[in-house]
């Protein structure tokens, strides 16, 4: 046997899978990998909730749109069966019913005035009802044509929501894996009753952090806007809304909402939402360098020092 075809043979018989496999990653490694992850469902998990969002509001443009197309549908119908009517009646009694001969039949001269005076405000009102069933008709085509507009608009917001979902749950699945590989996958409680707030909040924040602080405990989930679980910006919205401050969806909708109520990192009060680099993630300061807030996947709401976040920070609002 030629010592070349020899060779080949041997290398194909040995047991070399083991020895040309990947090295499993260190633990650093796959941290590290975890993070990356992290940083990318932030935002594409932000990237759902926006597309939810515009999804909601052109469904709801949609129904307002659709509701007025069949009020003025009804309108219409109403309209065609005065005008139907008004056509019966005008073949049965004649054309015109000013004609002379009617008009000269009347016994007295003042019975032929009344009847004048009748037959004037009977045409009118019948003008004034073929020009209004004439209105609404046209009008008909515009308001249907904006309702399927909006259905079009809605449809496309749809499908974007399904394409940034199917997303995520690839990103999820991914983060899930090594968080079980490094066993660090948590499930949390959904029915957790969370942990009390003892700080220093006071008036509306202090409402604001007595229901995030109840909120400890239950898991991180996508889209989640409570109350068996939350995503960071949903549990933000929420407690905000115990505050009796209403705040936009999303991380970056919150962001934007409080352009003109920011405060610098170095004099944060508690209640301030806290926002990461690149929008991705929100969170509450809860006094005393500490957070509170909804991490990501595979983890659970907590209670946090703010060193210990480790991400990069854009900055923060007093809402």
């Amino acid at each position: 046997m030629p010592l070349a075809a020899g060779l080949a043979i041997g290398l194909l018989l040995s047991p070399t899978s083991e020895a040309l496999a990947a090295p499993k990653p260190t633990i650093k490694q796959a941290k590290a990998k975890l993070k990356k992850l992290n940083d990318k469902a932030d935002k594409v998990v932000d990237r759902y909730n926006t597309a939810t969002e515009k999804y909601k509001a052109a469904q709801g443009e949609y129904g307002k749109l659709n509701a007025s197309y069949k009020r003025k549908l009804e309108t219409v119908a109403t309209l065609r069966a005065q005008v139907v009517a008004m056509a019966v009646d005008t073949y049965k009694l004649g054309p015109d019913a000013r004609s002379w001969p009617t008009m000269v039949g009347q016994p007295d001269p003042t019975g032929m005035l009344g009847s004048l005076a009748l037959a004037d405000r009977l045409s009118q009102e019948k003008m004034a009802r073929l020009a209004a069933f004439d209105r609404e008709n046209r009008g008909l085509k515009d308001e249907r044509d904006k309702a399927e507009t909006a259905l079009q608009a809605a449809d496309k917001e749809r499908d974007g929501v399904e394409k940034e979902r199917s997303e995520v749950r690839k990103l999820i699945a991914q983060q899930k894996k090594l968080l079980e590989k490094l066993g660090a996958y948590k499930t949390g409680d959904p029915n957790s009753t969370g942990i009390k707030y003892t700080g220093a909040a006071s008036g509306n924040a202090a409402a604001v952090l007595r229901f995030a602080y109840a909120q400890v405990g239950k898991p991180y989930v996508f889209g989640g806007t409570g109350p068996r679980g939350w995503d960071c910006s949903g549990l933000t919205q929420a407690s905000w809304r115990a505050g009796g401050v209403s705040l936009p969806r999303t991380t970056w909708q919150q962001w934007a909402w409080g352009s003109s109520r920011k405060v610098d990192l170095k004099d944060l009060q508690p209640g301030d939402l806290i926002f990461s680099s690149g929008l991705g993630h929100v969170s509450i300061y809860a006094g005393n360098g500490q957070i509170v807030h909804a991490p990501q996947t595979g983890d659970v709401v907590k209670v946090v020092t703010l060193s210990s976040y480790g991400g990069t920070l854009v900055g923060a609002i007093r809402p």
